[in-house]
């Protein structure tokens, strides 16, 4: 049982026999631990809550060079994966395909095996938040609560791999983030802490199921019909629109580089990722202004030409209308 850290040319860079002590999860009292690492191939920070089945994890990190990540487990638990920020594809015994998870998506997922992998390409500013649970905690929430929650307890009773959405991950919503900051910005102590964090995970919980059943159930994004070689051209296209911030790419650039007409390139986006075309690439935008911001080390004006925008006013004003405040205030 353990952590194994590779790189391209299988080197092994870390080794780690006891990643986690699971008598952590099981403790009635909140156990709240950080940790800071840094190695040649890259640094992260984390911060973990555990108590009475569950466990609530945030990370940041930058990653030097490219890594692989195989981790064994004593048991297997519940996993609920937000990637707000980074790129990183996961792969789980007994599954041919793996789960590429990219900045603002989601998802959660349970599987019998006690190994998965992943792959992280060379990046910075990785900022990952997640949540487990011990199976029988999960089902003892989940069980007779929804037809998508109650669907993924009884895989997760009958040890079965399950996923809340299995074709591609889910976006995102604004108040999934909202309730994440309220995690990280948690001023109680011990017991109502305890229950803060408790409260926080069941409302992320039910976020995730309510979006995959009012999608699914009433016919919405998530009923699209999208093959997987098209769900491959839409993660390329945007990951050419992000590689072009500055100067975006036209639809009909987009369309003709990904391989994809427009109706599809539209309709696709807004199947897969939430938004338009644009709206994704605006909130990327200001998403990555925010992080520029709270760094403290660059001035508003160099921080609006590297988000892309053609002056500080309309920056500014985008800004405000995202955040419901003005960069200089989001500073201070």
């Amino acid at each position: 049982m353990g952590i194994v850290i590779t790189n391209d040319a299988n080197d092994v860079l870390l080794t780690e026999s006891m990643p986690f002590d699971y008598r952590k999860i099981r403790s009635r009292a909140i156990i709240e631990e950080t940790q800071e690492l840094k190695h040649a191939f890259g640094e992260a920070s984390f911060r973990e809550y555990c108590f009475e089945g569950i466990s609530i994890a945030s990370c940041k990190a930058d990653v030097f060079e490219n890594i692989h990540i195989h981790s064994e487990f004593q048991e297997p638990r519940v996993m609920m994966m937000f990637m707000e920020q980074g790129d990183i594809s996961t792969s789980v015994e007994g599954l041919s395909d793996d789960f590429r998870f990219t900045s603002l998506e989601h998802n959660l997922m349970y599987s019998p095996y006690e190994s998965e992998s992943a792959d992280v390409k060379k990046q910075r500013n990785i900022r990952f938040f997640g949540l487990s649970f011990m199976p029988g905690r999960f089902v003892e929430l989940a069980e007779n609560n929804g037809r998508v929650l109650g669907g993924l307890a009884n895989n997760v009773a009958g040890n079965r791999f399950t996923a809340l959405a299995e074709k591609f991950n889910p976006r995102m919503t604004p108040r999934m983030r909202m309730v994440i900051e309220e995690v990280r910005q948690c001023s109680f102590q011990g017991g109502l802490k305890k229950l803060f964090l408790q409260s926080k995970a069941i409302e992320l919980l039910a976020l995730q199921c309510d979006q995959i059943e009012t999608d699914h159930f009433s016919g919405g994004p998530l009923q699209h019909k999208i093959s997987a070689s098209d769900v491959e051209k839409l993660y390329f296209a945007k990951d050419l629109l992000l590689q072009h911030v500055q100067q975006p790419l036209s639809l009909e650039q987009l369309s003709r580089k990904a391989g994809l007409n427009e109706f599809k390139l539209k309709s696709g986006f807004r199947a897969i990722f939430g938004n338009t075309v644009f709206g994704f690439l605006n909130d990327h935008r200001l998403e990555m202004a925010r992080e520029l911001i709270l760094s403290g080390h660059q001035s508003m004006a160099l921080i609006a030409e590297e988000a892309g925008y053609s002056s500080p006013q309309h920056f500014s004003t985008a800004f405000r209308k995202k955040f419901g405040m003005s960069p200089a205030k989001m500073r201070s």
